[in-house]
């Protein structure tokens, strides 16, 4: 484990490589119509292979988000500005539980999961993204606005619709890029109905190694990211 919490270099992280448990990378996210990193959350890896990077976000660790240019948080825009409005990024913690995410190489869309306080099971939450693209220090994406939540009983609801809409408004989605998106939500609701994995696996009950500690976010987190393909 790097010294003091810092987000290790691990070359062998690239396209012809894998990450082992307990390196630490930075999942990242590309803003929407731009070239610049808008979202870096240092995070552990828990299994990296062919099939499926899993990594942990853990509780407290040190983030960059975006803000408005004044510092209002996002959420708080109304939606009708919230994607036009100058902004800008800003460190914070990731304060709460952690979070497990999920990805399978080439998907458009990762699987989060959540815990309550004391490990009661939340939810799966289902973040359609550009797939990941892998580069020497963590992954790439760039949200897609629309998510569906995944409930215990199996249920599930879209989320974000609005936002969605918005972004499409706003020029941030083109139509194809639109109708990319919803194929890939309907084909991870087809996923949610089969009960196919990462669902079915049991992941729910899957706990974080206690050594692990918090990763610390690096000075160069916005350094140049892989190329990117929405």
């Amino acid at each position: 484990m790097a010294e003091g919490g810092a987000v290790r270099r691990v070359e062998t992280g690239g396209a012809a490589g894998f990450w082992a448990p307990g390196s630490r990378i930075l999942w990242r996210y590309r803003e929407n119509g731009g070239a610049h990193v808008h979202i870096a959350r240092p995070v552990t890896v828990v299994r990296d292979d062919a099939e499926l990077l899993a990594v942990w976000l853990a509780p407290g660790t040190e983030c960059v988000k975006p803000v408005l240019a004044d510092g209002t948080p996002v959420h708080l825009e109304p939606l009708q500005t919230r994607y036009t409005k100058p902004r800008t990024v800003q460190r914070d913690r990731w304060f709460g539980t952690g979070v497990l995410k999920l990805a399978r190489p080439g998907e458009p869309w990762s699987v989060w999961l959540f815990w309550e306080p004391g490990w009661q099971f939340k939810n799966w939450y289902v973040n359609l993204e550009a797939p990941l693209s892998r580069w020497a220090g963590g992954v790439d994406s760039e949200d897609h606005f629309l998510d569906i939540s995944v409930h215990p009983d199996r249920s599930w609801h879209w989320r974000d619709e609005d936002e969605f809409a918005q972004a499409r408004r706003d020029g941030l989605m083109d139509d194809q890029q639109v109708e990319k998106v919803r194929a890939a939500g309907r084909a991870a609701v087809e996923v949610i109905r089969a009960w196919r994995p990462p669902f079915s696996e049991g992941w729910q009950h899957w706990r974080p190694d206690p050594s692990w500690g918090v990763p610390s976010l690096p000075e160069d987190w916005d350094r140049t990211p892989a190329h990117l393909s929405s």
